[in-house]
């Protein structure tokens, strides 16, 4: 049963061979991730995560991937002992997922895609399903919205910064209820991403009562919004 649960953005800055002329500037959001993932880290060594694909599907531990479509080949795999043959090219959630399991010596992460435009109860069926899950530590991935004012001239949207503090409130007081409340559809136009992950862990989370949450970062430096938190159940 799913006792901790951490949120985390995605984006490919995370790593720093991606972004060698950038190190410094990406580090406070890198910093808070990877103190997330050492917490989760903490609770367990077997990770079971959620992040948002182009469709419904699993990702088991013994895959293998790269960031080479993102610039570097930089390997990664969802466990310490990968038996799959050969690397396979995997969505970014999926990626980061592997990448930040090696940076924190966890021994596995399953990962669980929801659609990106899966409806609320789509997201909320996934949820209770892996409430159950044997894993105890939960990792949940995506970003917020794109359109910040820090975002590229004639793309932001005056909506960005209120849809964001929103999300940051609902996962400061662990509200899943809040987190249900967010419109796919307003979701979509803001470009956030993982507005399904984030809806995916409200649905595990409404399964029982006594969550406690705190935000550990929640900024958008460039453009996009990166939140960061923790959940702790009973």
């Amino acid at each position: 049963m799913i006792s901790c649960a951490v949120v985390v953005p995605q984006p490919p800055l995370l790593v720093p061979a991606l972004v060698p002329g950038a190190v410094e500037r990406t580090a406070a959001v890198r910093d808070a991730t990877l103190a997330a993932a050492r917490a989760l880290a903490e609770v367990s060594k077997q990770w079971l995560a959620v992040g948002v694909g182009a469709r419904r599907a699993t990702i088991e531990p013994d895959t293998q991937g790269s960031f080479r479509g993102f610039g570097v080949d930089v390997p990664v795999s969802l466990s310490s002992a990968p038996t799959a043959a050969a690397p396979r090219e995997l969505p970014l959630s999926v990626l980061v997922a592997g990448w930040l399991r090696e940076q924190v010596g966890a021994a596995s992460v399953r990962v669980e895609l929801v659609a990106e435009h899966a409806d609320v109860a789509e997201c909320v069926t996934l949820g209770e399903q892996l409430a159950a899950a044997e894993e105890r530590a939960l990792l949940v991935l995506g970003d917020g919205s794109t359109r910040h004012e820090t975002a590229p001239s004639g793309w932001p949207d005056a909506r960005a910064e209120d849809f964001d503090a929103r999300v940051r409130t609902a996962l400061a007081e662990a509200d899943h209820e809040a987190l249900l409340a967010v419109d796919p559809a307003l979701a979509a136009e803001l470009q956030a991403q993982g507005r399904a992950a984030w809806q995916v862990l409200a649905g595990l989370a409404r399964t029982r009562t006594g969550w406690r949450g705190e935000v550990l970062y929640s900024d958008a430096p460039f453009g996009v919004a990166y939140h960061v938190a923790r959940w702790v159940g009973r």
